[in-house]
């Protein structure tokens, strides 16, 4: 906790715990947050409890566990008086039933017996969660005086982000409850309201919006008759279309969209306490701002602005705002905007000493044009020790996504490369959020091709203003940063090294194996019915043209993008003598959580370049040799 008007931060959860969602009663003398820090799960190998709400007061004292369910809160709100807190909860597993059928009694260490998974579903599997059957994630009222649970909503659908009316009689949520087809199909989320007691397990939900794309992320005005939300207009483009601030009538009726002349992604409406306001962040040109348009629609204006990167931000009682901000070559930090407008001051520096300490590379974003002359933009890093007239040898790192773009925030991979001496080229190629629907969708069904040029136009631009040697080039990136490396080294080989993380690679291997059916039904069509089309954008129809020696990694268990793409790709390059490695991480999904392979990964990458890309040293850490 730090005062808005600066100073020292006070710790406020002990240290070796791990605590997250912190969020302030209404009347601000308690903080609620999550945390496994409970006792000791019985069924559980690493003696952690189930994540719930813990209560902290203000005052002080030590935390107080305040929920005790079978299952994992997955997010909570605070009701406007204080005196209830509506929960976000799955379905508990069978082991987790069994489990707390036997909690107390004899045999509660023994293992849960394992069940089969019985699948029914069209959309049937989850990276991190698993295979997903019929359990859903539904809404609990939990009052704070007796601790009695009130299930809130019901059926075979998915509710998330509540939010209070601000009378505490109704909440507001997002699911998707099409009735024209099966669910799994589409992304159709739309705003449904709820009453915070109801005794039918919300049966009977007042239907807020229509749209057929997805809405979601509903905020109250302040006198209740309005809920502001975000909205994508364009259901067939789904990933690539913009989502926009709308608000509806609160019981229904014809939607305002506030932001089709912003064409930016926006996200996280609230409302200012006057209601006369709706703030939001902005995804827009390599940065995000936060923004704010009149709650009846109008000229958007820029409260926080400028090239750095708001993560999440709240608005006070009193219209002041702090916001989570971080900046090319600082961390996240916490700063405050005054109600009256004044100067944006940071109140943390959580980084500072640290930051103090390291001699950072200089981050520039450039544009550039493309082979068909579209504009483009990117973050260019030269190493810390950069002298001008010197041709650094340069990583071209593409970006996950499609739909991402590198952002004005502190990103460690480019700042590891350049301090090991590396021009590093972060593009915004088409495909990237942040300039528009139209450059956004430019590669939909046609991966590798614009967003390739783009790419190599950074390349080009760095090569042609005297900063990267076109001799010393690697690529490299993850998700769709591999499969845009993959790409890359079917169609060129200027590169020297390539790493290929998590990135598909024959793309029918995907369909029903990963989370994506739907994905790629709506972009690319049936395999069965559209083959050609499929062929096409898979790299593998094209791995003879590819020499660049290639690191390949992946997580074990990645259900996002399944390791069978880098086997396959592995395989393909053993076979026709390419220099290649494979690194499997045991346990690890799409995106790493164990510091140990973490560090892992980034010596690896650093060892793979240096021999291939600089000419220095073996191409695998030497204790990390496989044996003979």
């Amino acid at each position: 906790m730090v005062a808005t008007s600066g100073g020292n931060p006070i710790a406020l959860t002990a240290e070796g715990s791990s605590s997250s969602h912190a969020r302030w009663s209404p009347d601000g003398k308690y903080l609620a947050f999550l945390s496994n820090r409970g006792a000791a799960s019985e069924d559980s190998e690493d003696e952690k409890g189930k994540k719930g709400v813990w209560v902290l007061n203000r005052a002080g004292g030590e935390a107080q566990q305040l929920t005790d369910t079978i299952q994992d809160v997955d997010s909570f709100a605070w009701s406007p008086s204080g005196d209830r807190i509506v929960l976000v909860l799955r379905d508990p597993t069978p082991e987790e039933l069994e489990a707390a059928k036997t909690k107390g009694k004899d045999d509660a260490k023994a293992k849960p017996k394992p069940h089969p998974f019985v699948i029914d579903r069209l959309h049937f599997k989850e990276d991190e969660i698993g295979y997903l059957d019929r359990r859903r994630t539904h809404l609990y009222v939990f009052s704070l005086a007796d601790h009695k649970m009130t299930q809130i909503t019901s059926g075979d659908y998915d509710d998330s982000s509540p939010a209070w009316s601000p009378d505490g009689r109704s909440i507001a949520f997002a699911s998707n409850r099409s009735d024209s087809e099966d669910p799994d199909m589409n992304y159709n989320t739309d705003i449904w309201v709820v009453s915070a007691d109801n005794a039918d397990k919300g049966k009977t939900p007042v239907h807020v919006t229509t749209n057929l794309g997805a809405d979601g992320d509903p905020a109250w005005s302040p006198d209740g008759k309005w809920i502001a939300y975000t909205t994508q207009l364009e259901a067939k483009l789904f990933q690539y279309a913009t989502f926009h601030i709308a608000i509806s009538p609160s019981t229904g009726g014809e939607p305002k969209v506030l932001t089709l002349k912003l064409d930016r992604n926006s996200s996280e409406p609230r409302f200012s306490p006057d209601g006369q306001w709706i703030y939001f962040i902005a995804d827009d040109d390599g940065t995000q701002n936060l923004l704010r348009v009149p709650a009846m629609g109008g000229e958007i204006t820029r409260p926080i602005g400028g090239r750095r990167m708001v993560e999440s931000f709240t608005v006070g009682k009193d219209g002041a705002v702090s916001a989570v901000i971080g900046e090319l070559t600082h961390p996240d930090e916490v700063y405050y905007l005054p109600a009256s407008g004044g100067d944006l001051r940071r109140l943390t520096t959580t980084n500072d000493a640290l930051m103090a300490q390291l001699h950072l590379p200089d981050v520039e974003y450039v544009h550039f044009k493309s082979k068909d002359g579209t504009a483009v933009s990117g973050y260019l890093y030269k190493p810390p020790d950069y002298k001008p007239g010197v041709k650094y040898p340069t990583i071209l790192r593409p970006h996950g996504g499609p739909v991402w773009a590198y952002y004005a925030e502190f990103n460690f991979d480019p700042q590891l490369f350049a301090a090991n001496g590396y021009v590093v080229l972060t593009p915004n190629p088409r495909g990237s959020s942040g300039y528009g629907q139209d450059f956004c969708k430019a590669i939909y069904a046609d991966w590798g091709h614009k967003d390739f040029e783009d790419d190599m136009a950074m390349v080009d631009y760095a090569v042609a203003q005297g900063v990267s040697d076109p001799d010393k080039l690697g690529v490299g990136g993850w998700s769709y940063g591999g499969i845009s490396t993959n790409f890359i080294i079917t169609q060129t080989t200027r590169f020297k090294a390539a790493m290929s993380g998590a990135g598909t690679f024959l793309n029918i291997t995907n369909w029903g194996h990963d989370l994506y059916s739907r994905d790629w039904e709506i972009e690319l069509g049936l395999p069965w019915e559209h083959r050609e089309l499929w062929e096409k954008l898979s790299a593998f129809n094209r791995v003879t043209k590819i020499k660049t020696p290639t690191l390949i990694m992946g997580g074990e268990i990645d259900w996002n993008v399944p390791v069978i793409n880098g086997e396959q790709m592995y395989q393909s390059l053993k076979r026709l003598g390419v220099p290649t490695l494979l690194v499997v991480y045991p346990g690890e999904y799409h995106e790493f959580s164990r510091p140990s392979f973490i560090q892992d990964r980034y010596e690896r990458y650093l060892y793979w370049y240096g021999h291939y890309v600089k000419g220095e040293g073996p191409a695998i850490p030497p204790a990390a040799k496989p044996a003979d």
